[in-house]
């Protein structure tokens, strides 16, 4: 039987450029949100996201090519470019043609729907669009530039299911090397939606916290008073190598990828099912798939928005599927400190997770005030502080508007 495991991993989130200050800024219990730089947000309701900072995209790409890309492929190519480094491996002594990038991405190229179209063609009056305009803004075109980059020509595409687009990318690499379709991806997800449009859309729907006194508090998962999500940016990659193929060429393994499931909530555009049927189901499937028990899962990192439905739904969910386990666990939301990164959440939760099973401590939900009678108050939320504890096993959720769910299980690699 084939494995799948980890050896490159890449992040650029707003509490940490790279996977290392990531992982610090996750010990320490950072938050990134402030007041967005961006653009004027004084218009808007909310006036604050987790931006990605200091961050200058010709830093790293070349300034033309740069110019012909979107933020979030910009985000991308720099994550993938650290996965790779960090993976050791040498492109030129692979089989290309079994070598693919799967992305994902909720939304592509915000940044110029809103530039090309609002700027240049509604306010100039004139209809004159770039010819980039198309390839800029297609979600698709982060792998593909990706896999240009690299020369890999398997697998090539980019998974669309809103909050769980890269989940359901890494899920889809795994597959792909599970079946024998190919011995290594380069996957994850990249979002770059902290612009007007993002912020006056999610804002309109009363999504987003709007605590522009003190947003570094604003994403507050499980407590009582939390009253929205906090947009975020960035980007996360994995490389995922057949475990013989790692193993033939030296490969430093992270971790391995032992499961992994989606479902439906089948309910509603936007809201979860209130009883958390499609994360209850989704969690089963991954760890079904995985071959495991769930009492062998030691973290749970969830969706955990910071939304007044959405985390009610994912802790009953919890309980539904661990039973009295679920007071053995440790569960944190890391998106208290990163914000929602939409499409790119599943890809940064899981880089948190493999962090959790490398560094053997649990990142903290911080900005924990007041409990919520309607969460179970026995549950382990793992409140403001991370906790030291060994981890072999963890799984990590991700739902999207729409319904869509998705679960992958981690492990601690034994050879």
């Amino acid at each position: 039987m084939r494995r799948v495991v980890i050896t490159g991993i890449g992040a650029l989130t707003p509490i940490g450029n790279t996977y290392p200050e990531y992982v610090e800024g996750l010990k320490n219990g950072v938050s990134g949100a402030g007041i967005i730089t961006k653009f004027d947000a004084s218009q808007f309701r909310t006036q604050f996201a987790c931006e990605v900072k200091n961050f200058k995209a010709e830093d790293f790409i070349h300034r033309r090519d740069a110019r012909r890309m979107d933020a979030f492929s910009h985000f991308a190519m720099v994550v993938a470019e650290e996965a790779m480094n960090h993976s050791g491996l040498d492109v030129d002594k692979i089989d290309s043609d079994r070598a693919g990038v799967i992305w994902g991405s909720g939304i592509g190229g915000f940044e110029t729907i809103e530039h090309d179209i609002e700027e240049a063609a509604v306010r100039t009056g004139v209809p004159a669009y770039s010819p980039f305009l198309i390839p800029k803004l297609i979600a698709d075109i982060a792998p593909g530039l990706i896999s240009i980059k690299y020369g890999f020509r398997g697998a090539n595409f980019t998974t669309v299911s809103a909050c769980a687009s890269s989940t359901n990318s890494i899920s889809s690499a795994y597959d792909y090397i599970m079946l024998d379709r190919a011995d290594v991806m380069i996957t994850g997800g990249s979002e770059a939606s902290v612009t007007k449009a993002g912020i006056g859309s999610f804002g309109s729907m009363k999504a987003l916290s709007a605590r522009n006194d003190d947003p570094q508090s604003a994403s507050r998962p499980f407590d009582k008073d939390r009253d929205g999500f906090v947009l975020g940016e960035g980007g996360g990659c994995l490389v995922l190598e057949e475990l013989e193929h790692a193993k033939a060429r030296g490969a430093n393994i992270i971790a391995e990828i032992v499961g992994v499931g989606s479902t439906a909530d089948a309910y509603h555009m936007t809201a979860p099912h209130p009883d958390g049927l499609g994360a209850r189901n989704v969690m089963k499937m991954a760890i079904r798939d995985a071959k495991l028990n769930p009492s062998d899962i030691d973290y749970v990192n969830v969706h955990g928005t910071s939304t007044p439905l959405g985390d009610i739904a994912e802790t009953k969910a919890i309980g539904q599927v661990f039973g009295d386990h679920a007071y053995n666990l440790n569960i944190s939301s890391t998106k208290s400190m990163t914000g929602h990164l939409l499409g790119a959440a599943g890809a940064v939760e899981a880089i948190a997770s493999l962090a959790a099973i490398q560094h053997n401590f649990i990142p903290p939900t911080i900005n924990h005030h007041t409990n919520d009678p309607e969460i179970d108050g026995k549950l382990n939320l793992t409140l403001n502080v991370a906790q030291e504890r060994k981890i072999n096993t963890v799984i990590s959720n991700t739902f999207g508007f729409g319904g869509h769910n998705a679960s992958i299980v981690l492990k601690r690699f034994e050879s």
